[in-house]
């Protein structure tokens, strides 16, 4: 008996120094797996982290106009800008236990293995906060053993090559929240319209539930079970001593007040603004679409959004809502190209068409000041004259004929100057000085100006009957109106990529294209259209809204049959005003022709408003001297009107007004002294029928 109890003794012994042997053995296997697993990890580096995030549209101060995410909210943050109570409510509810362990959490896989068997059923997770981060670098989360397997090593390669800091911020910028919005920054502006690190304790510990169900625990699907998982974190933070027992309390009481379940708000704001700051991010820049869309950009441009409401509240305002009449505008700052506002309809929903870059329409009378300029470069002044009278030109040995008509079918049937044909919108004066200075005169001026629509070398083009594009015309004003420096139209100043490296930035390069005293005198002429002193055989075509201005302008508006224009601008701004029918349909009505001139106007007014009157400064090359606007010559005490006129000095009339008018023939009608020496002056009377 005594023999059989010891043979059983030494078996139970035999048994158990096999178990402890197996035991010892599979502790160092365990523990060789586990290191070789880390050193692998190690060697492999942090696993790709290459997540979808919203690139974010900035105005030009900083506030944000728009988001491109393809259906999904997406923004990086780092941790610091992040609620503290939010980082707490989401270790008290997800990971207890987060800093001590090395990615996976014993104690919480045991109970919930004991939980799940006296359940008989799956009721409790036990994956930490990297196991979660880890599976949300998947794009798939179908549940089969080697996507377990790969999330498991991709939990250690976390844990082995990044700090606790890093696992917990890349874990809150990724985790869902329900409603399209990835990461607390996105779930924080949704639910809340804030910043994440603006969140107080009840809305951080309400979002901390979400992700355990977002279509459970939304309080926009259930604000029962996203109230009573909110309180449920709260004591949870209070037994952890994150929060105290009062804190908790008043936090369950607190009022929430959610900021809607606002829907995606793409394009709002300044929506054709936004598809050319698009445009330019692959035409431009080279970015591709999925950079563009997904790249986590931050895209800083040049609107200004007070500006934006302004034009389009002064659209709104003039043209009725039951107009067809279309609209484009822009306005651009000249010393920079800035564009600071833009629309290219009256209703984006409607027609997502761009009036304003896409658009080929007739400029009319605006091409004007390009021709003047050039005229003024090539030996004309303000006081130069032609004689205003209907007439017919001809071409080809008398098989063509073109004659050009004044608005209305009126003539000065006399000779006017430059100064006063500019105002008064003279289109005989215009035709002339064009075929004077040779057709194709103009069409090069106008690329010198930043024009790149091709322009037909004919006598109309005087009149503006080649298509342009309102961009490329804003464009033009602002080289007048930054003294004659080039200027383009600039609507992204810096992209920053989602790691904070900047990809683009503007460089402002102006260089000195046109002669800066001409450039004054033209500037300086354009006010004209403002001046009733120059009204003659007509009224100035700024008369109609003359009364409206409290501010020194210069400008010229344009008409066609189908078009309506107005561009003017100070030293500060330029804006560019286009109205017109789609289709081609002629503008009939009078009200009609003066919508262009009433938004420029009240655009103008309310940009500058409570700003001090600003004009340019003469340059070094200019002479003023008051001149009589009938005659051209100098002004005297006996002259009825008088006007301060700049011209290139030595160029300057040196007769007076009050002595006889210099005689001319009715086959001559001189320009100047100079001009009339000048063999290009004759060039136009063979074409005079």
């Amino acid at each position: 008996m005594e023999l059989k109890t010891n043979l059983y003794f030494h078996k139970i012994v035999k048994y158990i120094h096999i178990l402890l042997l197996t035991g010892a053995c599979s502790v160092i296997i365990g523990f060789f797996t586990i290191f070789t697993a880390y050193i692998i990890a190690k060697l492999a580096g942090p696993p790709p982290i290459e997540i979808p995030q919203s690139t974010i549209y900035y105005a030009e101060d900083g506030t944000v106009i728009g988001e491109s995410h393809s259906g999904q909210k997406r923004y990086w943050v780092n941790l610091d800008d992040i609620s503290p109570d939010l980082i707490n409510a989401t270790l008290a509810i997800e990971d207890q236990r987060f800093y001590s362990h090395i990615g996976f959490d014993p104690k919480r896989i045991a109970a919930a293995l004991i939980a799940d068997f006296k359940a008989m059923a799956k009721v409790q997770g036990a994956s930490t906060i990297s196991q979660q981060y880890a599976r949300n670098l998947f794009l798939s989360h179908e549940k089969t053993l080697a996507r377990k397997m790969k999330e498991a090593f991709y939990t250690i390669r976390l844990e082995a090559n990044l700090s606790k800091r890093e696992i917990l911020e890349g874990y809150l910028n990724t985790i869902y929240y329900g409603h399209g919005t990835y990461g607390i920054e996105a779930a924080s502006r949704y639910y809340f319209h804030k910043n994440a690190k603006d969140l107080n304790l009840q809305e951080a510990a309400l979002l901390a539930g979400i992700p355990k169900g977002p279509n459970h625990f939304s309080p926009f699907i259930s604000y029962e079970k996203a109230k009573a998982r909110q309180e449920l974190i709260l004591s949870g933070m209070a037994k952890q001593k994150f929060i105290s027992n009062t804190e908790a309390q008043k936090a369950k009481s607190a009022n929430i007040v959610f900021a809607g379940n606002l829907s995606d708000q793409h394009g709002a704001t300044a929506p054709y603004f936004q598809d050319v700051v698009h445009t330019q991010l692959k035409t431009k820049i080279g970015l591709d679409e999925r950079t563009i869309e997904l790249g986590g950009l931050k895209v800083f441009t040049t609107l200004d959004s007070q500006l934006q409401k302004v034009v389009e509240e002064q659209v709104k305002k003039t043209i009725p809502e039951n107009s067809l009449i279309q609209t484009a505008v822009v306005v651009m700052e000249p010393k920079t190209g800035y564009v600071q506002a833009l629309i290219g309809g009256r209703d984006y929903q409607k027609s997502s068409f761009n009036r304003a870059t896409q658009a080929m329409r007739q400029p009319g009378s605006t091409i004007k000041p390009i021709l003047y300029y050039v005229a003024l470069e090539r030996g004309f002044t303000p006081t130069s004259m032609f004689r205003s009278e209907l007439t017919t030109f001809t071409f080809d040995d008398g098989r063509e004929k073109y004659t050009p008509e004044n608005f209305n079918h009126k003539y000065a049937d006399d000779d006017i100057t430059l100064l006063q044909a500019l105002a008064l919108s003279d289109n005989v004066y215009a035709v002339k000085t064009h075929l004077f200075l040779g057709m194709e005169t103009l069409v090069e001026t106008a690329k010198k100006f930043g024009i790149n629509s091709d322009l037909d070398e004919v006598p109309s083009l005087a009149l503006g009957t080649s298509n342009v594009r309102l961009i490329e015309m804003a464009n033009a004003y602002s080289y007048f109106a930054n003294g004659g420096k080039s200027v383009e139209p600039v609507f992204i100043t810096k992209v920053v990529d989602s790691n904070g490296k900047v990809i683009y930035e503007h460089k402002k390069e102006a260089l000195q294209v046109l002669d800066p005293d001409i450039t004054f005198v033209m500037n300086h002429m354009l006010t004209g259209i403002f001046d009733k002193k120059l009204n003659g055989y007509t009224n100035v075509t700024g008369q109609s809204i003359l009364s409206k201005t409290t501010k020194t302008y210069a400008g010229k508006s344009g008409s066609t049959n189908m078009d309506s224009w107005m561009i003017g601008f100070t030293p500060r701004l330029v804006t560019a005003v286009w109205t017109g029918y789609d289709q081609g349909k002629s503008i009939t009505r009078t009200d009609e022709r003066q919508f262009a001139k009433n938004i420029w106007v009240e655009i103008m007014e309310r940009a500058l408003e409570g700003k001090p009157d600003q004009m340019f400064k003469p340059t070094s090359g200019v002479i003023g001297v008051n001149i009589d606007p009938e005659t051209g010559l100098l002004a005297t005490k006996d002259c009825p009107v008088k006007r301060y006129t700049y011209f290139i000095k030595g160029t300057e009339p040196t007769e007076y007004c009050s002595e006889p008018k210099a005689n001319s023939s009715d086959d001559e009608q001189p320009l100047t002294k100079d001009l009339e020496k000048s063999p290009w002056y004759r060039k136009w009377f063979k074409w005079i029928d």
